[in-house]
């Protein structure tokens, strides 16, 4: 056995001045400090699932936006992308209070060199912020 003199250890066992547990001070003391850190671990977990659900819906904003938009493009007749694609959609099953503007705009006109469309897709609503906005340029064919 080796004896250690002067820092109250002897035979593993620790020695609080000959006291046989601890006082009210110290319990109060460790349960604070085992509060500071569990409150601040839930505070931790509650903006990273928050963080994750608005880039959730941010990445399916940007997503519905890109689908009008190769609606768009892969519409073979040119002459009626206005009547059909131009308009405000509301009431989408996966993203309840969106809202979603198709803005198309024709410059030049049937024959001319600069016949062309010009498409904009803003989606908008809860929990996007900033709105999604993408642009698409459509040639006549």
């Amino acid at each position: 056995m080796v004896e250690v003199r002067g820092t109250g250890v002897a035979e593993g066992i620790l020695i609080m001045n000959g006291r046989n547990g601890f006082t009210l001070i110290e319990v109060i003391l460790a349960m604070t400090i085992l509060l500071v850190v569990m409150m601040l671990l839930a505070k931790t977990t509650g903006d990273t699932v928050h963080t994750a659900a608005l880039t959730d819906r941010q990445e399916s904003a940007i997503e519905l936006a890109m689908d009008r938009i190769e609606q768009v493009r892969t519409d073979p007749v040119y002459d009626s992308l206005e009547s059909r694609y131009a308009k405000t959609e509301t009431g989408f099953a996966t993203l309840p209070g969106v809202t979603r503007v198709t803005i198309i705009n024709h410059t030049g006109g049937s024959g001319q060199a600069n016949d062309y469309k010009k498409v904009e897709v803003t989606v908008s609503g809860t929990g996007i912020s900033p709105n999604v906005i993408r642009t698409a340029t459509v040639a006549a064919p």
